[in-house]
């Protein structure tokens, strides 16, 4: 189970989603295109996201209309089916037994009579631990979206794919990666990876240590066959977590591999050595 916690204005709302219970039907994502997507922006004005997400809204959305709205005004019309929502929840999980809390960025139905908790989810990626600032996945927004959308129009092309751990389909393009150049960022690797020398024993094909910018500029640029690593943990904060690794394309927004683990002792926060081994698999 999965509890949401979404702020609206100065106001915290709790709810508690399954898994199941919470899973969108095909006529949600056929729904979903005759929409205008309401995108949600921070309650921080100068929050990074912020200004990331209108940029990238106007130069890549192209399958609804859209607009941008505060938090006030989705309590105002999270109810009406005409609307979509782009927004960012922060969510817990009541299997993980611990207080981690996650930033997502999520696609929302509206809907008549339901409460938050309740409305379709026709996606949602995880951006980063609570306590981590946004600069931390805002210069990768622009892949976040594309991907969102490439999301929805397979669920509406291919149904049969509609399921709780609908990510895990693209794992089969784990076996495209060994003409790509693989980016990492050097914070997202745990202690036993985090060399170039390290990475390059386990891992056979190209990859390279880079910066942030690096990352943000190949997305821009749209390289071909390049990847980048998405990673989402504590970052030494207090608290056991999951840590979220997801590979994406440059170019084209694929996912390569999304998988996740509980961070610990053994298991640091960052991209693990069986990681590697299973892209090179």
């Amino acid at each position: 189970m999965r509890t949401i916690l979404t702020f609206l204005s100065a106001l915290l709302f709790v709810s508690s989603v399954s898994g199941k219970e919470h899973l969108p039907s095909k006529e949600d994502y056929q729904a979903f295109l005759n929409t205008k997507t309401l995108v949600v922006m921070d309650v921080n004005p100068m929050s990074d996201f912020n200004f990331k997400i209108k940029e990238v809204m106007e130069s890549v959305w192209t399958l609804t209309d859209f607009e941008f709205i505060s938090n006030a005004e989705f309590e105002d019309k999270r109810n009406d089916p005409s609307y979509s929502f782009l927004i960012t929840t922060v969510a817990t999980f009541d299997a993980d037994k611990t207080k981690a809390r996650y930033n997502f960025l999520s696609l929302l139905m509206g809907e008549t009579d339901t409460d938050v908790r309740n409305l379709p989810d026709l996606c949602s990626l995880p951006l980063s631990y609570l306590r981590v600032e946004d600069t931390s996945y805002a210069y990768k927004v622009e892949a976040f979206v594309r991907f969102i959308q490439d999301h929805v129009s397979l669920m509406n092309e291919r149904p049969e794919l509609i399921k709780a751990n609908a990510f895990k389909y693209y794992n089969k393009n784990v076996t495209s990666l060994s003409d790509k150049t693989l980016l990492v960022v050097k914070e997202d690797l745990s202690p036993e990876v985090n060399t170039i020398g390290k990475l390059k024993s386990i891992y056979p094909y190209n990859i390279k240590i880079v910066t942030q910018d690096e990352v943000e500029d190949a997305i821009e640029r749209k390289d071909e066959n390049t990847v980048f690593m998405h990673k989402v943990g504590p970052e030494g904060t207090k608290y056991k977590a999951r840590c979220y690794k997801m590979l994406i394309g440059a170019d084209s927004s694929t996912f390569y591999y999304f998988d996740y683990h509980m961070v610990s002792k053994k298991n640091r926060d960052g991209l693990l050595e069986k990681d590697l081994k299973k892209m090179a698999s």
